[in-house]
Parts: C-alpha cells; structure tokens; sequence
C-alpha cells in the first residue's frame, strides 16, 4: 500500500508518468476492440431480461438436498410449453422461471413443485408480473436515464466547455455500453437490481471524468504561447494526477458488476 501510494504521490508531482495523450491511439484501439466485442455479444446473445421488464412468472422453492435436475423434471411432468429457466440460488434454493402464464398453468407449475419436493404450495415463493407493466418499467427507465444525460451535459457545458460536455457523455456511454455487453456475453438476467449497478457505474464514470477535466482546466489555465509546457503535455499531467483515483474509482464501480 505505501508503495502505490508513493507511485501515486510520484504521479501527481510529475516526477513520473504515462504517455496518455502521447499513445492515445493506441488506448482509442484498445477501447474499440471492448466496444466491438460488446456489440457482437448484444447482436448475438441479447440480454437477458428478467421478469420484471419482459413478464412472466417466477417460483422459488427452498429445501435442503434441492437439485435442478428434480425441478426440471417437475416443469416437464405438466407439459407446459414454452421457454424455462431453472437456476440453483445458493445451497437450498431453487429458481424457475417463465414466460407469462395463465393461472391454471401458474397453479399447475406450483403444485408439480410441491409434490416434486415434497411441500405444501403455500411455502413456494411466486412471483407474476405483467408484461405490460414490464413494458412500462424499462419505457419510463429509458426516458429517465436520456433525460439525466441531457442535463449532464447541459451542467457540463456550462462548467466546463461544450466539447468537454460531449466527451464526458461519450465517456459515460462508453463504460455502461461495455457493462452491458458483459452483461450479454455472460449470460446473467437483467433485474432492477442490476438497473441500479448500471447507474452506479454510470455515476462513478461520470464523477471520475469531471475530476480529471477539472484539474485539466486547472493545469491549463495559464498556459499561454510562450509557456514551456504545452497543453497536451498539461492535459497527460492532469489525468496521471488523477490515476490513482481513477484506479480506486474503477475498482469500487466494478463492485456492482461483480455483485
């Protein structure tokens, strides 16, 4: 810890330091290949929404010595149609979910969960929503999240300048962009939990890009034609001054990738 903490201190005198804007192309490559390998996740695997924005059912039994293979085998036994999913939820839990169901369907799924397991259907969780409501929910999320980037980057370019604004909404669509396409090429549902570890990136990314465009705007100031420093070599200052915040920005926003 001392040791990156000297690094850090060593940065942010200049007394050492990473060529960014000198190998910058190299970074814009690096960052296009994350952004192409996102978008063939997406094209390609989709994202997996959860039933709380496309609909559909879900039953959760709890049970020591649960398998899938049993749920699974009790799903099949009604002969229902129809896309399924079954997921084992630590060591006593067992996940299935649905498309939108009728209720006989919904009733017929849970009662071949209780004799499969040996419970009453009363002790099974169940959860139904609507797909309409799901529609509702990702519509008023997507209105939600343009118009917070409408005011970022209104807020932006009055604080700092409007090319700055539409780098620092660009940086932000970069990051979420890529989380989402992990996101597809893993395979993991998208929930409302999820929804919130998006925003959370989405706030980290931003605040991390007004730090490093503050101290550029305070390294720059009083650059003039005559100075030694040019305002690429400020600008590169700027963001090793800001590199070991970055790095702990970073790492606390992949905490909710990961969770």
């Amino acid at each position: 810890m001392s040791k990156f903490s000297g690094l850090g201190g060593r940065l942010y005198r200049g007394e050492t330091s990473v060529d960014f804007i000198g190998k910058r192309r190299r970074w814009y490559a690096f960052s296009g290949v994350l952004i192409l390998a996102s978008a063939i996740a997406l094209s390609v695997s989709g994202l997996h929404l959860g039933i709380e924005f496309k609909g559909g059912s879900a039953f959760t039994v709890t049970k020591t010595d649960i398998s899938v293979t049993d749920a699974q085998a009790a799903v099949a036994a009604t002969g229902i149609a129809g896309e399924t999913i079954i997921q084992k939820i630590g060591t006593n839990k067992v996940r299935v979910q649905t498309g939108a169901l009728s209720v006989a369907d919904s009733n017929a799924i849970q009662d071949a969960l209780a004799a499969k397991f040996g419970i009453t259907t009363d002790s099974i969780d169940t959860q139904i929503v609507g797909p309409s409501w799901g529609k509702e929910i990702t519509r008023k999320a997507l209105y939600g999240l343009f118009g917070f980037l409408i005011v970022v980057l209104l807020y932006l370019a009055m604080a700092f300048e409007p090319k700055m604004a539409i780098a620092a909404i660009i940086a932000v669509i970069h990051d979420v962009f890529i989380t989402v396409g992990i996101y597809a090429l893993v395979g993991f549902d998208v929930t409302p939990a999820t929804v919130i570890g998006f925003l959370t990136i989405l706030g980290y990314s931003l605040y991390d890009t007004v730090v490093v465009f503050d101290k550029v705007r305070e390294n720059t100031r009083t650059i003039t034609s005559t100075s030694k420093m040019t305002y690429s070599q400020a600008a590169n200052l700027a963001v090793n001054q800001t590199l070991v915040r970055s790095f702990n920005t970073s790492l606390i926003a992949l905490l909710p990738v990961g969770s």
